[in-house]
């Protein structure tokens, strides 16, 4: 079995890989920490993990966490970099749910971040966790910087269309919208029930984190800059990721359908719908699918992608999980078959 730690297990994406953890059979969540909850059983603070677990929340300084194979951090961004490299040293494999390895240019990182960078040495060596673009390097990775939610959604979507080299790659938009969850388990007023209930806003319009993230791997996609236009949106639900892509066509594609239907044939976790779809983010609920339809209004020279997923799943903890897999050489789809929930 493999030893697994959990940092930080106590905000929703530390839940969510508890809660996918639980029906993995490979794998053993032997530590768990929070300092919050330091002393507390699991599944007295998460019920729906009872009969799962029967682990105590441990402080992050009591952990054996250089006894484990793996360690998930789901840690606000500025933690991983400050242990990863102990646990390294030590031969743990490292797999970061927040952004400290994402970004490979440290001074980016550091701009918008607003903070100096722990180990910035390791930027390079971090191997980006998404699957469907990275698998081969993740099977051999040490580390991984697990991708963003906006961006996971964003990439998945676009990347077809760049390999092919069909649309100005200097004119991209992002229309993106999140479940609140996608804010994290602290609380703050923007995120209470009754301030983000029954209303729909944009954010971050100016420049959002996750920009200069999906902008990297756009352009190692493409093979040099891209123009990016992202905006995220808030939803008042709370799960779930909606993307809607626009991209200018430069060059004649006859069959957009099977350009994307043949990109993903092998990619287990991508469902490339049929034509005219319009995919919902319900139907990820829960589940570690990223649901893709293309259009092209008009057989104009626009192409809209509409990319939908959850973002604690394939956004976050299920990606997670799939990282895992691949780097212990186990199916990749290994604990991670659940059914989206309906409704």
């Amino acid at each position: 079995m493999i030893q697994c730690g959990i940092v930080g297990g106590t905000g929703y994406t530390g839940v969510e890989l508890l809660r996918l953890l639980a029906a993995h059979p490979e794998v053993e969540v032997t530590q768990v920490t929070s300092r919050g909850e330091a002393g507390r059983y699991v599944a007295e603070l998460f019920p729906n993990l009872r009969g799962h677990y029967d682990l105590v929340f441990t402080p992050p300084e009591e952990a054996d966490l250089a006894a484990c194979d793996v360690v998930f951090f789901a840690t606000p961004n500025g933690t991983a970099m400050h242990q990863a490299p102990a646990l390294l040293d030590a031969g743990v494999k490292v797999i970061d749910l927040a952004a400290d390895f994402r970004i490979k240019d440290v001074a980016v990182w550091e701009q918008w971040y607003g903070m100096q960078h722990a180990c910035p040495e390791l930027l390079e060596t971090a191997v980006y966790g998404l699957p469907e673009l990275k698998r081969e390097e993740i099977r051999a990775a040490q580390l991984v910087a697990n991708p963003g939610c906006y961006p996971t959604a964003t990439i998945l979507g676009l990347m077809p269309l760049l390999k092919q080299g069909v649309i100005d790659t200097q004119r991209i938009i992002a229309d993106a919208k999140s479940g609140v969850s996608g804010a994290g388990r602290k609380a703050q007023v923007g995120s209470l029930f009754a301030e983000m209930g029954e209303s729909f806003k944009a954010y971050a319009v100016p420049g959002h984190r996750h920009w200069p993230e999906i902008s990297q791997i756009l352009g190692e996609v493409q093979g040099g800059a891209v123009g990016l236009d992202f905006v995220p949106h808030l939803l008042p639900m709370i799960r779930g990721i909606h993307v809607t892509l626009y991209g200018f066509l430069t060059s004649d594609c006859d069959d957009l359908q099977a350009l994307f239907e043949n990109f993903y044939h092998d990619a287990q976790f991508v469902d490339v719908l049929p034509a005219g779809s319009h995919p919902e983010t319900r139907s990820c609920k829960g589940n570690n699918f990223c649901r893709i339809a293309v259009h092209r209004p008009r057989d104009g020279d626009t192409v809209i992608v509409l990319s939908v997923i959850d973002n604690l799943v394939k956004g976050a903890a299920g990606q997670a999980v799939q990282n895992l897999n691949l780097m212990f050489s186990l199916p990749e789809e290994l604990g991670l078959g659940a059914v989206a929930l309906q409704p």
